[in-house]
């Protein structure tokens, strides 16, 4: 088994994932290990005013300050004393460093994506939610939290800025098919949103790879496949199929790879990125990026539509 320097599984499409398992008063919850840096003991933090209520404020373990969110905090409303064994997780994700407050980490468990289940809106909350997922690791159920969406509630401006589609000025209507695979319901409405103020209205909005999948599948003996998805993009962490599973399945296929994929995800590292590339993905981007999303998929639609006028094989 293959494994970066920093434990990032190689393996590309394989639809697994490593979650590593930590416990806020006593329950247990997960983080997909491609988001963590390392783990450290907690340490003396500087307080930051005017801030969020569950950002702690700032530390500096070597050359890099980071903000550290008191998970428990955010969570549970818990401002009681911290503890002398407090972890932090150092993690990585929509190209900036969050340092998160947890009190135990208990391992990792190296699962299939089939093996977490979408929460129902009773336990997600909905949009409000942050259960992004339920995981079966061994005999334990562990909550996989959405650190983008805690991240989003704590500074907003680190989540996707509808003022970017705004600054492409005005612009022409489309109505090619996108198809577009994402698990958050916030970052679903947030692209939704932005994709259809900048004239992409025919959108058709998946949960997660495998219902894109489902759906996408049967047409590929279909004459017009065209008329019906010109462009998919897709997240890379969803229950049931992740993004590199997806567009491994699409890029094989004779006649779907025809279509453009593009991986939107927080989680676009050289790593990562390498494994897209492997898996045939056409472009990747960071999830802030939306004004970069919306000329990505100009520029694709556009060479694709050229190469269909010309009659080359698309």
């Amino acid at each position: 088994m293959e494994y970066s320097d920093n434990g990032i599984l190689l393996e590309t499409g394989t639809n697994e994932i490593e979650i590593m398992e930590f416990t806020i008063d006593g329950n247990l919850y997960g983080i997909n290990v491609a988001k963590v840096r390392e783990i450290m003991m907690s340490a003396p933090v500087r307080p930051m005013p005017h801030s969020h209520p569950a950002v702690e404020g700032i530390f500096k373990p070597r050359d890099t300050v980071i903000t550290v969110v008191d998970l428990p905090r955010y969570l549970n409303g818990d401002d009681g004393p911290k503890g002398e064994k407090d972890l932090f997780i150092i993690t990585n994700f929509n190209k900036i460093f969050i340092a998160f407050r947890v009190h135990t980490v208990v391992g990792i468990s190296r699962i299939s994506w089939r093996d977490i289940q979408k929460p129902d809106s009773t336990v997600s909350g909905g949009a409000e939610g942050v259960a992004t997922g339920i995981a079966q690791c061994g005999d334990d159920l562990v909550t996989i939290l959405d650190f983008e969406k805690i991240t989003a509630d704590i500074a907003p401006q680190t989540s996707i800025q509808m003022s970017e589609i705004d600054e492409l000025g005005e612009r022409k209507r489309s109505d090619q098919p996108i198809w577009v695979a994402e698990d958050s319901i916030l970052l679903t409405q947030m692209i939704r949103e932005a994709l259809t103020r900048a004239g992409y209205t025919n959108l058709n909005m998946f949960p997660n790879g495998a219902e894109l999948w489902e759906a996408l599948s049967p047409l590929r003996e279909e004459e017009n496949l065209d008329d019906q998805v010109a462009l998919v993009i897709t997240d890379l962490e969803m229950p049931q199929m992740d993004g590199h599973h997806l567009t491994k399945l699409i890029k094989e296929d004779s006649r779907l790879k025809r279509i453009p994929v593009v991986i939107f995800s927080s989680l676009i590292t050289e790593e990562m990125r390498r494994k897209g590339k492997e898996v045939g993905a056409d472009e990747q981007l960071s999830k802030p990026e939306i004004g970069h999303l919306i000329g990505i998929l100009d520029q694709l639609l556009k060479d694709k539509d050229s190469r269909g006028r010309n009659g080359g094989a698309i």
